[in-house]
């Protein structure tokens, strides 16, 4: 007889301020930030010493002495020494996926609760340098004597071989940067410039309006001197919006996306707690929402389809498992990587030739857009690759809680051509 599934709540979640890149965090890295989330959830549910069944965090931008980022944050978090952890990166879906394993492990009854996660930095990035170095490093490591060593390090050395490689945003496959890519998007879908402007100036109105209601009180931890996201400002008009200049198509005059309605590089970590409703019970917690469906797809980027545009593959595969059409939900959380790329999405479910060409199936129509990211997304918060999932889902799960009762839909694109989606309910 099959076991039935154990219902997975999120219990809530936390976050440090994000920031921009080479300021308030440029010295902390991944391990430091991972630590800082993990050990506010501690405090915030009382988990000192508990053993937990996972801990999942990632990061997309991490040296390599960080493969086992996860098991070395949770061991400073002040949680069980028992407790294991894995380390994961799936580009900008990272944290949502360690949801959605977490989840998965809870909901077969493998374990009974679990940390989801992630961090990243642009500030503490990984140099690389170039083959004939690193070769030329390890001939003079293998070296006995001075007199080899000596050969070994300058026998036909030449200057080039110190220039650095550094992290890069260009798809492997294509050459081009995620930016280039949503500008092929915008064009396709004759997405305007305005309209893009007009979503990231509501996406700061709507971050500005949530702090200013205390929304953020209990989710947001104070970390080197901040209490507010970086990015944040309140002021942002369309004219000021205006003024930007094409941010990647600077040479053919028909560039759209700006620094203003694109997410600039960021700091931050954010992390949630999932359980069983018994385990969460045992210890006098309450759940906020459960995480129901999930899905992750993946798009031919490399041969004409938009790199950004997987979310509208795996929405209504979703859609479709729940039983569920798209208007049938309270609040949509849509990560804002360009506001073009929120546009094209949001086109293409409306587009009866994209639906019944690419997905078989009739139109997924429209939604109201009062009820798309109520509290803003990453255009104001900023965008920390690994840290976005874990900060839309501890939002929205605190969303439903408030509401009482509802249903919530997360859409990440992710690089790569790929795209993490999930449904939150309160009953």
């Amino acid at each position: 007889m099959e076991k039935p599934q154990t219902r997975v709540g999120v219990v809530g979640g936390v976050r440090i301020p994000f920031c921009r890149n080479n300021t308030a965090y440029a010295d902390v890295g991944n391990f430091g930030m991972s630590v800082k989330v993990l050990g506010a959830l501690v405090e915030r549910f009382g988990l000192h010493g508990v053993e937990l069944g996972e801990v999942a965090m990632g990061a997309v931008i991490r040296h390599p002495s960080e493969w086992n980022l996860a098991r070395e944050a949770l061991l400073s978090s002040g949680l069980a020494p028992t407790t294991p952890g894995i380390t994961t990166a799936r580009a900008c879906g990272t944290s949502l996926d360690n949801a959605i394993i977490v989840a998965n492990k809870i909901a077969t009854g493998q374990i009974q609760a679990g940390i989801a996660g992630g961090s990243d930095t642009t500030s503490d990035v990984p140099i690389v340098y170039g083959t004939r170095l690193r070769k030329r490093l390890l001939s003079v490591n293998r070296a006995k004597t001075f007199k080899e060593k000596f050969r070994a390090a300058t026998r036909g050395f030449s200057l080039k071989e110190l220039k650095p490689s550094f992290p890069g945003v260009a798809e492997p496959r294509t050459g081009k940067s995620m930016g280039d890519h949503c500008e092929l998007m915008a064009r396709e879908w004759h997405i305007e410039r305005q309209a893009q402007d007009r979503l990231a100036m509501q996406s700061h109105q709507k971050l500005a309006a949530a702090y200013d209601a205390g929304f953020f009180n209990d989710l947001l931890v104070p970390f080197r001197g901040l209490k507010r996201d970086g990015f944040l400002r309140p002021d942002t008009s369309l004219e000021k919006l205006a003024t930007l200049k094409p941010a990647f198509d600077k040479t053919t005059g028909q560039g759209t996306l700006t620094a203003g309605n694109s997410t600039g590089l960021s700091d931050g970590a954010a992390a949630v707690l999932l359980a069983s409703d018994a385990w969460a019970a045992e210890r006098g917690l309450k759940i906020q929402a459960y995480i129901t469906h999930s899905e992750v797809a993946a798009v031919d980027f490399v041969h004409g389809e938009g790199l950004l545009m997987a979310p509208t593959v795996a929405v209504p595969r979703m859609l479709d498992r729940a039983g569920l059409t798209l208007q049938d939900f309270d609040f949509y959380e849509i990560h804002e990587a360009f506001a073009a790329q929120v546009l094209c999405t949001l086109r293409a479910w409306e587009s009866e030739d994209y639906c019944q060409r690419r997905l078989g199936r009739p139109a997924l129509g429209s939604i109201d857009p009062a009820k798309m990211n109520v509290n803003g997304s990453s255009l104001a918060a900023g965008h920390p690759f690994a840290a976005t999932g874990a900060r839309i889902v501890a939002t929205l799960a605190k969303l439903l809680e408030q509401k009482g009762s509802g249903r919530g839909l997360i859409s990440i694109c992710t690089a790569g051509g790929m795209g993490v989606t999930a449904i939150l309910e309160r009953p």
